[in-house]
């Protein structure tokens, strides 16, 4: 099927006739109202149930490897190779921040793991779900969240996600009951209907046991005015395509796919989800897929909104469809031709062999003004861009040395078994870290331009292979390119970058650095449709080295995890960004002190996440 579509590539101009895609006609219904109401944390430091059995087997990250598998996973990858590159780091650091207005430490491991009263999993990565406006910032990671006003100041939470969702939690550890699985959060504010939108995938369990039943959905929450303190309405979208719950069939291996890494975008008409379909029990992956759902329906919480499914799998379509990320619009600018269009992109080097690629795609959906009336009249169209070369990064990120005191417990004799529970092993301190693979992030659209990013391989100064991040301004009528370049350190890794842009044009792009000389921090770098990537800013220096639990034998498969995206969100003239990084540092000692693993409230057993929310004026 790859071979296929890559043929197809070939053959494609850019142009702007739409493609013979039949758009699939949906309806989407209620669920319910919640209120984000900030739940007590606590909890065992430790229990003998740390992992979701369900997601654990076989679970491999968003940055590479094969793990199209019969276990199910998520956050999956379809990298078929991975390239050196040529390219050299030749950024500069900063010296000093002075677009940098202030900052405060977000969401961590700790707020993750014991809220609800300790009844969640532990889980790693975060991944990033920022958004901003009306002089709040709210935060989502797996599997909690955060409301913030613009000083910092936390109105709500955490609060873990099942219960805002209206579900059981995660894992009652009183009577071993499951809630459905949530993770891979998406968050936006929308200025034009004053309207907060968050997006979750939910995997439903088999009634309260631990195995995945295979049905799957898109839980969707919308705020009910433009203050995210208070009431919101809840819709859910299912998305296992098998013919079941009113979904088309995609014929998915095993009898039911999987909606897998939800985004979110909108243009004036339409909110915009869009998935990676896998096989759930099964191999095969089966093309992004691309939803339209009414914007004005949802913020007025129509009790059936209009919903458009493209299959980006449908043989018609000439593109490799995976990670089409739709572009979110600053301060209610919005595309009007062609009856309202809303952009996206996707990135193809994770189909070669290679690992190479100097094609993005430009795909669009028209006509969004029909949403309400005449839904199966939206029009979905792709072409190829040639951009500067990129690759999927070859080489794990080495980190700068430090207090390991999970990796030193494993270590030392007689501590993991007397403490965690597990046998004793010993692995390198510190661990190298994932980079992402090649897939696009997030995409902005602003001043008339499309702006995006993706992760790239660079060659660092000692040789060594490394991540860089690759940027893109596009003018999306002609499909020219403003801007085109690579972001890089001679000595240290750029990863998970996600651009924002106010609506003069001023941009942003966040992302972890970590190197030998660094531990992960939160960085950031200016982006200008002319000049390109400017210097390299540490927002918040990383305290220490990462210390977590996937890719540990005995845990959670074989890959090191490092977030699977970040995020940043324009708010008039300020940008918000939010990166994982690591805020944190305890020695072993300190680590076995009581209360255990938790070194004050800045870590737990498993892991020391964190992540640092940034304002910016560019």
């Amino acid at each position: 099927m790859k071979t296929r579509l890559l043929l197809a590539v070939a053959a494609v101009a850019f142009a702007t006739s739409a493609l013979a895609v039949t758009p699939t006609t949906l309806q989407l219904h209620k669920a319910g109202t919640t209120t984000p109401v900030t739940t007590p944390t606590g909890g065992q430091a430790l229990t003998n149930l740390e992992l979701d059995p369900a997601m654990t087997a076989g679970e491999a990250d968003s940055g590479g490897g094969s793990d199209l598998g019969p276990q199910p996973v998520v956050n999956r990858s379809i990298a078929r190779g991975h390239a050196g590159s040529n390219r050299m780091g030749t950024a500069r650091r900063a010296k000093a921040n002075p677009q940098l207005l202030g900052g405060f430490d977000g969401l961590d491991f700790h707020d993750q793991r014991y809220a609800n009263g300790g009844n969640q999993f532990s889980v790693e990565p975060p991944d990033q779900g920022l958004c901003a406006g009306n002089g709040f910032v709210m935060e989502s990671v797996n599997d909690v969240l955060s409301i913030y006003d613009k000083a910092g100041n936390k109105l709500v939470g955490p609060v873990d996600l099942n219960t805002f969702y209206g579900y059981p939690a995660a894992i009652n550890r009183a009577t071993r009951t499951y809630g459905p699985s949530i993770t891979d959060p998406s968050c936006y504010y929308d200025a034009g209907t004053q309207r907060w939108f968050q997006v979750v995938l939910t995997l439903d369990r088999v009634g309260t046991t631990s195995p995945l039943a295979g049905t799957n959905h898109l839980d969707i929450a919308v705020s009910q005015g433009a203050d995210p303190t208070g009431a919101w309405t809840i819709y859910r979208l299912p998305v296992q395509n098998n013919g079941t719950q009113g979904t088309p069939d995609h014929g998915c291996a095993g009898g039911f796919c999987l909606g897998d890494y939800p985004h979110i975008g909108a243009d004036a008409n339409a909110i915009f989800l869009t998935t990676n379909e896998f096989a759930l029990f099964g191999d095969g992956f089966y093309g992004a897929q691309i939803y339209a759902i009414s914007k004005q329906a949802l913020a007025g919480g129509a009790a059936s909104p209009n919903v458009v499914l493209f299959n980006g799998g449908d043989p018609s379509v000439p593109a490799p469809a995976f990670t089409v990320w739709p572009a979110i619009s600053s301060g209610g600018q919005y595309v009007d031709t062609r009856g309202g269009t809303e952009y996206l992109l996707s990135s193809d080097a994770v189909f070669y062999d290679s690992g190479v690629s100097n094609t993005l795609w430009l795909w669009s959906v028209s006509n969004t003004q029909a949403i309400d009336s005449a839904p199966a009249a939206l029009a979905l169209n792709v072409s190829p861009l040639t951009v500067q070369t990129y690759a999927v990064p070859s080489s794990l990120a080495q980190q700068k040395p430090g207090d390991t005191p999970l990796r030193d417990c494993f270590a030392l004799k007689g501590c993991a078994p007397n403490y965690l529970g597990y046998p004793n092993i010993v692995y390198p301190a510190p661990r190298p870290m994932a980079v992402n693979d090649s897939r696009m992030q997030q995409v902005s659209y602003a001043n008339g331009k499309l702006w995006g990013t993706l992760d790239t391989d660079v060659l660092l100064a000692d040789g060594s292979h490394g991540s860089g991040i690759n940027y893109f301004v596009i003018n999306p009528a002609s499909g020219g390119l403003s801007a085109n370049g690579t972001l890089a350190l001679p000595d240290a890794n750029l990863t998970y970058g996600a651009a924002a842009v106010t609506q003069s044009g001023r941009g942003v792009i966040a992302f972890t650095v970590v190197g030998p000389n660094d531990h992960p921090s939160a960085g950031y770098a200016g982006l200008d449709a002319k000049l390109g990537a400017g210097e390299v800013h540490v927002a918040a220096a990383g305290a220490g080295p990462w210390d977590g639990f996937t890719g540990i034998p005995y845990l959670a498969g074989n890959r090191p995890r490092w977030g699977d995206y970040g995020a940043a969100a324009a708010d008039g003239n300020t940008i918000w960004t939010a990166s994982e990084y690591i805020a944190q540092t305890c020695t072993l000692s300190e680590y076995l002190t009581a209360p255990l693993f938790q070194c004050g409230g800045t870590r737990g057993a498993l892991g020391n996440w964190a992540t640092r929310i940034s304002a910016i004026v560019p």
